[in-house]
């Protein structure tokens, strides 16, 4: 964290974005390091699980849809 205050400043004009503070500036750069560190095995493993555990609950969740079937009222 490169600051250790807050500083609270209003925008010169109503078209300019508001500055991210250096904490969450910080946290979006280290979540970005995480994601695109290929040689990171706790990474691969952590990504690998989420990806398995989403597949399961879609597999688990969409199982029950017929697209095939005819629509109410039709």
């Amino acid at each position: 964290m490169a600051s250790s205050g807050i500083g609270v400043s209003a925008p010169a004009s109503a078209n300019e974005a508001p500055e991210i503070p250096d904490n969450v500036g910080d946290w979006l750069l280290g979540v970005y390091h995480f994601a695109t560190n290929r040689n990171d095995f706790r990474r691969n493993l952590i990504l690998n699980l989420g990806l398995f555990a989403v597949g399961i609950w879609l597999a688990r969740n969409l199982s029950d849809i017929d697209l095939m079937a005819p629509k109410p009222g039709v």
